[in-house]
């Protein structure tokens, strides 16, 4: 009986392929503080917190979709070397 193909994983993510990610998540973040601070001059600071926290809570599943995506593209399985062969 054959024994089934051994395989190595093997991850070729690199900082390069997340960055323009890591780039957009900061142009939220400052948006974001930067609506929050333009709404606190308003009678109503409180709809400035919720503002910041829609944008946040908004937009992580768009990141986190996109990094888990990123990094699933990334994940390759090639066979592992045969001890027989390399013996």
């Amino acid at each position: 009986m054959e024994h089934p193909q051994p395989y190595q994983f093997r991850c070729t993510l690199t900082f390069g392929d997340i960055y323009a990610q890591i780039i957009v998540w900061l142009l939220v973040i400052f948006v974001s503080l930067a609506a929050g601070l333009a709404l606190m001059g308003a009678n109503n600071p409180i709809f400035a917190l919720v503002v910041v926290g829609m944008i946040f809570v908004l937009s992580l599943p768009f990141l986190l979709f996109a990094f888990i995506t990123t990094l699933l593209n990334h994940i390759a399985l090639d066979p592992a070397p045969n001890e027989e062969q390399s013996s």
